[in-house]
This record gives structure tokens, sequence and C-alpha cells, in this order.
């Protein structure tokens, strides 16, 4: 995932800036021109967000060597009665 100049900083950030284009076009006191532009950004913030989150889940997956390991549950635990 190649760092450009207009590409965020973090995943939070990213985020964030989505959250703000997303209020700023719901309240449609914007420009045709101004929504493009911001669903142009818009839809490359939402290409980093998923990037990021496939290499997490690659990262997660080689930690458990391919297999990721179930949660322990309370319930299977407990003495049979």
């Amino acid at each position: 995932m190649a760092k450009t100049a207009n590409s965020p900083k973090s995943f939070e950030s990213a985020i964030a800036e989505l959250e703000s284009i997303v209020q700023e076009m719901e309240t449609g006191n914007i420009t045709l021109e101004q929504a493009l532009e911001h669903y142009q950004r818009g839809a490359g913030l939402l290409r980093y967000c998923q990037e990021t989150l496939q290499a997490a889940e690659q990262r997660v997956l080689q930690l458990e060597n391919g297999a990721l390991a179930p949660l322990d549950n309370p319930e299977d635990r407990r003495s049979p009665e």
C-alpha cells in the first residue's frame, strides 16, 4: 500500500475524514463539483481503509499460523451439573 501525498496518516484519520465528508455531503449545502470531489476522495479513502483492514487480517493470520484460535467461551469451562 504505497503512501502518496493525499494518503491519510492512519486508518483512524481516514475514518474520521470519511465521516466528515459524509456529514458535509448530507447537508446538501455544497455544489455539484464539490460533491463530485468529495465522492472521489471518499472512494479513495474507502479503498485505503479496505486495504488496511485486509493487511491487518493477513498479519493476524500469519501470527496464528493460518488458523485463528477461537475465543475462550466461559460456558465451556463450567463443570457439568
